[in-house]
């Protein structure tokens, strides 16, 4: 502050009274500054974790007030999942599977390359989601040109029937897994929960759920059916 310069941090009184007239700040606010000089803001530890958001991923630097809270409360939680995955449209086989602690956009990332590993051939491939901002950074861009995979997104404004499908697959892995158990999620360790969500997709969803939107077999049943179909065509 100017006047704690010129007036020694107000050791030199003589010229305090000169300054903040001069300047139209009043004694009280001048003294309340030199008390609060070199002593850390109380709000630094708040600016630091909102800076630490933003620097993880360039598409974050358009948070407005309401996802820079969610992002700064998730991010204090303990033993909150999020689940990324890519179902086929076909046969709802999980074609790719990642979960992690946070929702940004590596997540994201990550199914796509264990959907590649999985599925080599996965190239030319149409890919589904709505407009998030982990499916709309450069980042993301990166993986699906990488894989060359074609990208969807929801029409502008939003449609929820775009992804029925998937959301539907959600609320049965919810409801089966947790609520009509009586189970909550809350009550298990990250990795436990991992386990769980795991086993449930690529074992029993896979291999085991009777799924009525494909003709009431499992979805490994469905992509045998398929391909046993083009043998004998062939």
């Amino acid at each position: 502050m100017y006047i704690a310069i010129r007036t020694d941090d107000g050791r030199n009184t003589g010229k305090i009274s000169f300054y903040c007239n001069t300047l139209q700040i009043s004694r009280q606010a001048f003294y309340d500054y030199l008390g609060r000089k070199g002593k850390p803001w109380k709000y630094q530890p708040l600016a630091d974790a909102m800076r630490k958001i933003h620097d993880e991923d360039e598409e974050n630097a358009d948070y407005g007030r309401v996802r820079m809270y969610q992002a700064l409360k998730y991010g204090k939680e303990v033993g909150k999942l999020y689940v990324s995955a890519i179902f086929d449209c076909y046969d709802l086989m999980p074609n790719g599977l990642a979960m992690a602690d946070h929702m940004r956009a590596e997540l994201c990332c990550e199914t796509l390359k264990n959907a590649s590993l999985r599925y080599p051939d996965i190239c030319g491939a149409m890919i589904h989601s709505d407009r998030g901002s982990q499916y709309t950074s450069s980042a993301y861009r990166a993986a699906i040109q990488k894989y060359g995979i074609v990208q969807s997104m929801n029409s502008a404004g939003g449609r929820c029937h775009d992804n029925a499908r998937c959301e539907s697959i959600w609320a049965r892995m919810k409801e089966e897994l947790f609520y009509n158990r009586g189970r909550r999620s809350e009550n298990y360790t990250i990795e436990a929960l991992k386990t769980i969500v795991w086993r449930y997709f690529m074992s029993y969803w896979s291999n085991r759920r009777i799924c009525l939107a494909i003709g009431g077999i499992p979805p490994a049943v469905k992509r045998r059916r398929f391909y046993s179909a083009l043998t004998i065509a062939a």
